[in-house]
């Protein structure tokens, strides 16, 4: 077997595990991670505006 398939199954069930075992755990892991990328994309947007002026 291909070693990234391996790792790959390995995440799914990690990501399954936790989510049958801790939802609300979970559910605020998703919202922290939603958080960063929002972060992220409206520091991007910061920086081409200031870039344009």
């Amino acid at each position: 077997m291909d070693i990234k398939k391996v790792l790959l199954y390995i995440a799914v069930v990690f990501v399954l595990y936790t989510i049958i075992t801790s939802p609300v755990q979970a559910a605020g892991m998703v919202q922290t991670g939603f958080e960063g990328i929002s972060s992220a994309a409206k520091g991007v947007g910061e920086f081409m505006t200031n870039l344009i002026r």
